[in-house]
């Protein structure tokens, strides 16, 4: 728990500057109000990654100093990781970077892991037994770049609402802390928690108001250090079933899919094009709006404080199970079919305005 303390007090601390000094990020402030993805009505800094990722290093350098065996590992982390963290932050600052740049950038990262890190997907557990094994590098190399850059992405893509991706990646991040240290594996353990450290302390000012947003920097880099961790943990720990890390990454991960399947096959329009019905957009405007007014923008903001809880919750569903069955592939599997299920017969419900009433509040003035 010392790692998440340390990355707790360091990222609250230096989100706070970075709001207190907000004039000074004027490139970065997010002025957008009008876009299909914008819920917000005032100036908001989105470089929520920055202090983040300076408190990891923080929390990364105490570590490193009390036990400097870890050091060759978190370096290799903290060097694979800053590659994604650059691929946001730069996009956060100049409006340049486009989403096919920051995925190559992303799976350059991963890239860098595959070899310094010996991050790879090397196999899949089957359900009764044994494994299908990724015996050759130009198997397991394309393998471990779209799975490692495709949680980054996915974790960018549900970054849509004050707390949303927060909360679940943090989740996440326990749970894989909580799994390396029931295998043992140290180096997962301290680097989840100082990643959900900083996150958490991130958290405290972005939700409910939305005094800052994750921004690309910040969703790009925990995305990439909760894809990477997962990755390692179940390749260096055979005992851990890779179903566990597809169950745990499954909402951010499906979500990116179905949007994507979306967007190409039932829309026409290219995977990279950004709309407003995602999951979360469409309980937004579906379900929260029936309690909350629609134009004001206190209403707005109470909008966008109580959409998150409904994904926290629904994350929850499969984060919980992959936790506790975190070694046997038969039942993890049945909830990655269960979740998936569940996900398609709630979008459909919401978005053919048939939305399941124990889900809709009451209105309020």
């Amino acid at each position: 728990m010392f790692s998440f303390l340390v990355s707790f007090v360091a990222s609250a601390l230096l989100t706070l500057l970075v709001i207190k000094q907000v004039k000074l990020h004027g490139r970065a402030l997010d002025t957008d109000f009008l876009g299909v993805q914008k819920v917000h009505s005032h100036e908001v800094a989105r470089i929520g990654g920055l202090p983040i990722f300076l408190a990891v290093i923080t929390s990364a350098a105490i570590s490193i100093w009390r036990v400097p065996e870890m050091s060759a590992w978190l370096l290799s982390l903290l060097l694979c990781g800053s590659v994604a963290f650059v691929a946001g932050i730069v996009e956060d600052y100049t409006g340049n970077v486009s989403a096919s740049r920051r995925l190559v950038l992303t799976m350059v990262a991963a890239l860098l892991g595959y070899f310094l890190l010996d991050a790879r997907l090397a196999h899949i557990d089957l359900p009764f037994g044994g494994y299908l094994a990724f015996d050759y590098v130009w198997l397991a190399l394309p393998f471990t770049l779209l799975a490692v850059a495709g949680i980054a992405n996915a974790v960018n893509i549900i970054d849509g609402f004050n707390g949303l991706a927060s909360v679940v990646t943090i989740c996440m991040l326990i749970s894989l802390a909580y799994v390396a240290f029931q295998v043992g594996d140290v180096f997962v353990l301290v680097a989840a928690l100082m990643v959900a450290g900083a996150t958490a302390g991130f958290l405290i000012w972005n939700y409910p108001v939305g005094l800052i947003f994750l921004g690309d920097g910040g969703a790009y880099f925990i995305g990439f250090m909760l894809g990477e961790l997962a990755l390692l943990l179940v390749m260096r720990n055979p005992q851990v079933s890779t179903w566990y890390a597809a169950l745990l990454l499954i909402y951010p991960a499906f979500e990116t899919l179905f949007s994507a399947y979306r967007r190409m096959f039932l829309r026409g329009k290219s995977p990279a094009m950004p709309d407003g019905i995602h999951l979360h957009s469409l309980i937004f405007r579906r379900i929260v709006q029936w309690a909350v007014g629609r134009k004001e923008a206190r209403a707005l903001m109470r909008r966008n404080s109580l959409t998150s809880p409904y994904l926290w919750t629904f994350s929850l569903m499969a984060v919980i199970p992959a936790t506790v069955f975190w070694r046997h592939t038969a039942i993890l599997i049945c909830f990655c079919l269960l979740f998936i299920i569940s996900y398609i017969w709630l979008y459909a419900r919401i978005v053919r305005f048939k939305s399941p009433r124990w889900l809709i509040m009451s209105k309020k003035d």
